[in-house]
């Protein structure tokens, strides 16, 4: 993730918290957890809110949470009522200790340069046969809008993203976005399974 997207939510977090706390995404949150160890522990990565870990913990998971922006960790923290880690994707290390890993909306701010790197570091972080949930906005650009960088993905890219770094489809979808005010915006959606070596 780019500083300067890093500095938009740090200047932005209340607002952009706001927003997205409601957005319902139960549907694709069950979808995930179907393939997830029950009780297991879940790696929200790029929590934003801290909506989908409530969720998930209410659902009988441990849970752990980072975001790239200090000010997004401290609303996460709050609501949580536990520490948020501070950090970028690419800071990410350690292996094997995630039964599921969620990627909400948050992998679409890695520079294509820097996914290849990302998606190993994911990987590492699953247990045998975790799973993981992707998600980008729909298209084939990187681009900047409004101080923010996205990595715009096809399903195709996605796939290919998922099967390049060692992982089966499970599921492969697009969606609307779920915020009343975006039902424009389209994403694409995967969850894919860690294979075994």
């Amino acid at each position: 993730m780019t500083y300067d997207t890093i500095a938009y939510y740090n200047e932005n977090a209340v607002a952009f918290v706001e927003g997205t706390l409601d957005a319902d995404m139960s549907y694709v949150r069950d979808l995930f957890l179907r393939y997830v160890k029950a009780g297991g522990r879940i790696l929200d990565a790029g929590c934003g809110s801290g909506r989908d870990s409530l969720a998930f913990m209410d659902a009988g998971y441990e849970v752990d949470a980072f975001d790239a922006s200090e000010e997004i960790c401290r609303l996460a923290s709050e609501r949580l009522g536990f520490q948020v880690a501070c950090k970028r994707f690419e800071d990410l290390d350690g292996e094997e200790e995630y039964d599921g890993i969620w990627c909400c909306a948050s992998l679409l701010h890695v520079q294509a340069d820097d996914l290849l790197d990302v998606m190993n570091r994911l990987r590492k972080l699953l247990k045998p046969e975790g799973v993981i949930y992707i998600s980008f906005k729909k298209g084939d650009i990187e681009r900047v809008k409004n101080g923010r960088f996205f990595h715009d993905m096809t399903a195709e890219a996605c796939e290919k993203l998922l099967l390049d770094n060692g992982f089966e489809i499970l599921e492969l979808f697009e969606s609307g976005d779920v915020r009343t005010d975006r039902a424009e915006e389209k994403w694409v959606n995967a969850i894919g399974r860690k294979e075994l070596p």
